[in-house]
């Protein structure tokens, strides 16, 4: 036997109420109204209507790594600029999502985060050995 669904009452005045917030806030919502690829910095440039652009490296973007420059440049907006579409590698990203550096699923942000830890520069390295000077990582403390 399934259990019976909640109903939710809603009153005309809530929803009239919900759409003149919605009406209010429209001017500030992230939409896209221009994408395009620049393929000498490799990257998908998205200019919102506030006028700030927004330029993501093409190899961050989940389904995007290994498209070739003719299957990246056919970037459409779709919605009301709300999301980014490649028909030919049938790749979808949100826009709201990009904007606050969400690029792919979670597990693809895991491995974007993995390589960041794997990265090998000078300045990590001296960091590392400043650290070791100063005995390394503290041990951890078992519970007795």
């Amino acid at each position: 036997m399934s259990k019976p669904k909640a109903r939710i009452d809603v009153t005309d005045e809530q929803i009239e109420a919900a759409i003149a917030l919605a009406k209010l806030r429209e001017p500030y919502r992230p939409k896209a109204v221009a994408a395009v690829y620049r393929k000498k910095e490799d990257v998908i440039a998205i200019k919102l209507a506030t006028g700030v652009e927004l330029a993501i490296p093409r190899k961050l973007l989940q389904g995007l790594e290994h498209a070739t420059p003719e299957q990246v440049g056919e970037v459409e907006i779709l919605g009301p600029g709300s999301s980014l579409h490649w028909e030919s590698l049938d790749v979808d990203h949100y826009v709201p999502s990009l904007i606050e550096g969400v690029f792919g699923n979670r597990r693809w942000m895991s491995e974007l985060g993995k390589l960041g830890g794997k990265a090998r520069t000078e300045a990590k390295a001296r960091a590392a050995r400043k650290n070791g000077r100063k005995g390394g990582r503290p041990p951890k403390k078992t519970a007795a």
